[in-house]
């Protein structure tokens, strides 16, 4: 079931949380009928002072656009790494709120597990909504992997203290990875499955492409 709590304004207040609800993070999960997809992603108008959110909901799998919203409202958590969360998510539970038709699963742009605690944004939104969602980061946070192969759709474990807390996946040939990783109410074979199905032609998702676009325009 989806779960609130009250938005703090330390680092220190933030930690508590989420330490407190990593344990709610499915880790596993079958997905039942997708037929909408969501990009989300955040940026930042009047040096700082206003946080923009965006939401891209696309068909599945034709990967056509669906219904899109935007919602501002003033930044209240500082630019921490590990913490963007806190920044970043009340305003798009806001934009999630509205969508006339809402998504069956949610690619974020940032950390799912791949995150000190284990539970990065992804995690984050998916334990407040009950969504289905997969972490698709354009950088490593922490953890360490081998050699990737150059071709599209090779992938090699991200681990961390001899944990798999994400995969490092060729989107494209020859072209930068992502790294992905469970959010909430999915496994990682599934993870990479939607990545990888929802990236036809770019690097990053057409969620992840369209939400910035919105965030960002």
């Amino acid at each position: 079931m989806p779960y609130s709590h009250p938005w703090p304004v330390t680092v220190a207040a933030a930690r508590l949380i989420q330490e407190a609800l990593a344990p709610r993070v499915i880790r596993k999960g079958k997905l039942g009928k997708v037929k909408r997809v969501a990009g989300v992603d955040v940026g930042f108008e009047g040096n700082g002072r206003t946080t923009r959110a965006a939401v891209a909901v696309l068909s599945f799998p034709d990967l056509e656009p669906v219904d899109q919203a935007i919602y501002r409202c003033p930044t209240r958590f500082p630019y921490v790494p590990g913490y963007l969360s806190f920044r970043e998510v009340p305003a798009v539970l806001e934009a999630l709120h509205m969508l006339i038709s809402p998504p069956d699963l949610i690619l974020c742009d940032g950390q799912g597990l791949a995150h000190p605690r284990r539970f990065g944004l992804a995690c984050h939104l998916g334990v407040l909504t009950d969504i289905p969602t997969i972490g698709v980061a354009k950088s490593r946070l922490i953890g360490e992997h081998g050699a990737l192969p150059p071709r599209k759709g090779s992938w090699v474990p991200l681990m961390d203290k001899g944990e798999t807390i994400g995969a490092v996946l060729r989107t494209r040939d020859n072209v930068s990875p992502v790294y992905v990783s469970i959010g909430h109410r999915t496994s990682l074979a599934t993870a990479i499955d939607y990545v990888l199905r929802c990236t036809p032609r770019y690097r990053l998702p057409e969620t992840t492409r369209r939400a910035h676009r919105l965030a960002s325009g």
